[in-house]
């Protein structure tokens, strides 16, 4: 596999940062020519972002961005897509990594960088197995640790790690010697469909060799990163896995004492007991996502979204079922191919589907507490105008 001709542009996020940095290393030892772009957000309080270009041999030209809206990412994003630009018009660099920023997350932006008109070949996640659970239970606000994109950024360290893990489809794993087999298995576990690709052994270039006994030249394949780096993105499939009404969630798995249960229904929950259960629910794994419907709620589908001990609860638009059928060719042709595939002849895409995975995961009691959260036969069979009178739980919650 060859440097396709152009700039192509890899995104290399995740809060490991020395994972991120010796993915970046190997990027630039693999790929000739190729130059990190990085923006340092740490310096914001100041009132400013750091912008260092470099290559395998060092810092090419470093430059300042002021803060746009007292907001370090905003700046960020003012700032990339004119460097990626001048990088693509100069015609020397066949690949520019974007590095990020420990918090910066890497759906915006990719997202940012397409919409600029550049290509995005690659999104990578750096990762230190030994440090997955650690981050996943860590429910601290970014800020408390010095690691907010602004001041209004109230994300937390477990929900911002789940989203860098999951969004970008290759895993750069570093070598770790804490890391044991649960490590292993969660983080296989979490995102099963990534392409994990090892750093820091055995995937260098070969060794130059004395020119008298060398071989002929011969075009050598790319190492596993740099592949993975040049492999190609969608950033619109990317976005539509991750959107809660199709989303490619974790199947059923138990290995090395890890566990993913997968929990689906086709009777809504009860408002008032899902809620009383919320907590038990949400610490009862280290990671939780997937969609759920509401009695009194029905034409609504609500997205779960739980790591480090904290839940986000949040509409995710309307259920298919509940739309016109002339409003079906305004819904992505992704979204109406996930729902025909789960197509119920009464509730249509109406459903629970809820992924728990942690280690020590209580299944039994897990399905229990949340069958226990379901309209029973009597409310059930009492129809929908009965279902809607039920108390609106959520309504605080959701700032109705």
């Amino acid at each position: 596999m060859a440097v396709p001709p152009g700039l192509s542009v890899v995104i290399v996020g995740g809060l490991h940062a020395d994972a991120r940095r010796a993915a970046v290393a190997r990027l630039l030892a693999d790929v000739p020519g190729s130059v990190v772009l990085h923006h340092d957000l740490a310096t914001a309080a100041a009132g400013t972002v750091v912008r260092t270009v470099r290559d395998a041999t060092g810092v090419l030209a470093a430059g300042e961005a002021p803060l746009v809206n007292d907001c370090a990412c905003c700046a960020l994003r003012e700032d990339l897509v004119p460097e990626l630009e001048r990088l693509a018009d100069a015609g020397s660099t066949p690949l520019a990594v974007v590095e990020l920023w420990d918090s910066v997350e890497p759906k915006a932006m990719a997202e940012v960088v397409t919409a600029g008109g550049l290509t995005v070949t690659g999104v990578i996640t750096a990762v230190d197995p030994a440090l997955v659970l650690p981050y996943l239970g860590n429910g601290d606000d970014l800020a408390d640790g010095g690691l907010a994109a602004a001041t209004t950024d109230q994300r937390t360290v477990a929900d911002t790690f789940a989203r860098q893990l999951e969004y970008a489809p290759v895993l750069a794993i570093a070598e770790s010697p804490e890391a044991d087999d649960e490590d292993r298995e969660l983080l296989a576990q979490l995102h099963p469909t990534a392409r994990q690709v090892l750093i820091g052994r055995g995937d260098a270039p070969d060794p130059a060799v004395d020119g008298l006994t060398a071989p002929p030249p011969r075009r050598r394949p790319l190492p596993p990163l740099a592949q993975a780096a040049l492999a190609g993105f969608d950033v619109e499939a990317a976005a539509a896995a991750q959107h809660p009404a199709c989303a490619l969630l974790p199947a059923e798995a138990d290995a090395h004492g890890v566990s993913t249960l997968v929990w689906r229904q086709r009777r809504p929950f009860h408002p008032e007991r899902l809620y009383a259960a919320l907590e038990d629910l949400t610490c009862a794994a280290a990671r939780s996502r997937g969609r759920f419907w509401l009695a009194d709620k029905p034409d609504t589908l609500f997205h779960w979204d739980a790591a480090g001990g904290a839940l986000c609860v949040e509409s995710a638009g309307p259920w298919l079922a509940s739309l016109p059928d002339a409003a079906w060719e305004m819904v992505p042709p992704v979204r109406r191919a996930a729902a025909a595939l789960d197509w119920h002849p009464e509730h249509g895409d109406r459903c629970q589907h809820l992924v728990f995975t942690s280690p020590g995961l209580d299944r039994d009691g897990l399905e229990l507490l949340l069958d226990s959260c379901l309209l029973t036969d009597a409310e059930y069979t009492a129809g929908r105008d009965a279902w809607q009178r039920l108390p609106h739980a959520f309504d605080a919650l959701l700032e109705v």
